[in-house]
């Protein structure tokens, strides 16, 4: 499932879990995996990212970065411009808000704030 070799693994809660995965899915695109149980796996662009169904909120709290001030925790993934264009445009067709660094380089990333 996963093109990465060298992937990472992140396990998260996700409040309700219907609804995280179509968001990952439907949404950003992503394919899921053993998503009939009481979690999904996410293929996050070569990684796995597992959502937990979960009552409990993660604490949140504010801090300034490059990107101006964001929620901690979160987390985020480099995109070629291609996959970042495409990506952008499924936001779009979905009426997703999203936040686009202010500096811009040549590395777009797409922070996916996971935050209460």
């Amino acid at each position: 499932m996963y093109k990465n070799t060298n992937c990472f693994h992140l396990a998260i809660p996700c409040g309700d879990l219907e609804v995280a995965k179509k968001f990952y899915s439907e949404t950003l695109g992503c394919r899921l995996d053993n998503s009939a149980q009481e979690w999904a796996d996410v293929d996050f662009w070569g990684n796995e990212l597992t959502l937990h169904k979960s009552e409990h909120k993660l604490d949140n709290e504010r801090h300034d970065v490059d990107m101006g001030n964001v929620s901690v925790p979160h987390f985020g993934v480099h995109l070629s411009r291609k996959d970042f264009d495409a990506l952008k445009q499924r936001l779009k067709n979905s009426g997703t808000k999203y936040t686009r660094n202010k500096n811009f380089n040549s590395k777009p990333r797409v922070k996916i704030l996971i935050s209460g």
